[in-house]
């Protein structure tokens, strides 16, 4: 666990999802390098094209470590994630600047949502590690899923592209989701010396802790203090149930009170392999990681990572200042 070199005089590299040019990432460019200036400290913002985000952010982390700085990812938990793929590979230091709905990974650390106030905050920051866990490792910082649960990210990014991007328009999404729910998967699940073959709507694997809290997903047999609650991952298994239990269970993660379900199972592990039992000729299931999708070669093993990611963090009162 060692730490990267890190030198706060160093130039930041600011990864943007984005396409240079146009006016919100000119306003972002403008923001960021205001705010370099007011602080005397230089950094360059770098824009990725539609499909190039994993490139830069590679290079980006490869420049950072040699130069004993930080990339910071600006934008929502899929850029993040991205980033945070080539930060973790590379070694190096990284930061956030939250720009997307949920900003789930950011909250959990304590960045400012606006982006003036959470740069002030990484500029009087020190790196920390913190937990990062991967299926067929690919990195995720959030949570993973299979089953349903992909299928709704697939169906709020359309709600999206037609409504707009809002709390409300994602509440939406998921309801029709639901409510459409009909296939069912037989996996096998093996943990901690133990086996299980399930039938389930979804299975969802979440390493955020407010996420989970939010949900009311917290504490699922595990300490939640010390260094053994900060290496584990909650499972949450979706028992196949009908239309109106499943209203039940929107309104019950509505007011965080998932775990008190009767068609929820949840249990906290390490580490977990997953064998889908039925992929119709395929050898591929569709996965999702942090709101992107994906397929992933069977079986699947999903685990908290033993080296951590290294996250520019600030004291909360900093941004204020």
């Amino acid at each position: 666990m060692d730490q990267p070199r890190f030198q706060s005089s160093a130039p930041l590299r600011f990864v943007v999802n984005g396409k240079a040019g146009s006016s919100d990432a000119d306003a972002t460019r403008e923001v960021i390098e205001s705010t370099l200036r007011d602080a005397g400290r230089a950094g360059e913002v770098l824009f990725a094209a539609p499909g190039e985000l994993a490139r830069v952010a590679r290079e980006a982390a490869a420049q950072v470590l040699a130069d004993g700085s930080a990339v910071v990812a600006v934008g929502g938990d899929g850029t993040i994630n991205t980033v945070a793929q080539a930060a973790h590979a590379a070694g190096c230091v990284m930061g956030v600047i939250p720009k997307g709905t949920f900003n789930y990974f950011a909250r959990e650390h304590g960045a400012p949502f606006e982006t003036p106030e959470a740069l002030r905050w990484l500029l009087a920051a020190q790196p920390e590690p913190v937990q990062i866990s991967a299926i067929n490792e690919q990195v995720f910082l959030v949570n993973t899923s299979l089953g349903l649960y992909p299928d709704l990210l697939q169906d709020r990014e359309t709600w999206k592209a037609r409504f707009g991007r809002s709390r409300l328009v994602a509440f939406g999404a998921g309801m029709a989701t639901l409510l459409r729910a009909q296939r069912r998967l037989k996996l096998s699940i093996e943990w901690a010396g133990q086996q299980r073959e399930v039938r389930t709507l979804t299975l969802f694997v979440g390493n955020n802790r407010l996420q989970l809290e939010q949900l009311g997903l917290g504490n699922a047999e595990q300490p939640s203090e010390g260094a053994a609650a900060r290496s584990q991952i909650t499972a949450v298994i979706l028992k196949p149930i009908g239309t109106l239990a499943m209203l039940g269970l929107m309104l019950r993660g509505a007011l965080g009170q998932l775990g008190e379900a009767s068609g929820i199972e949840r249990f906290a592990c390490q580490s977990l392999v997953v064998k889908p039992s039925r992929l119709l000729g395929r050898r591929q299931v569709k996965v999702a990681f942090d709101g992107e999708v994906g397929w992933m070669r069977s079986p699947l093993t999903i685990r908290v990572l033993p080296q951590p990611l290294w996250l520019l963090k600030a004291a909360p009162e900093v941004a204020a200042t």
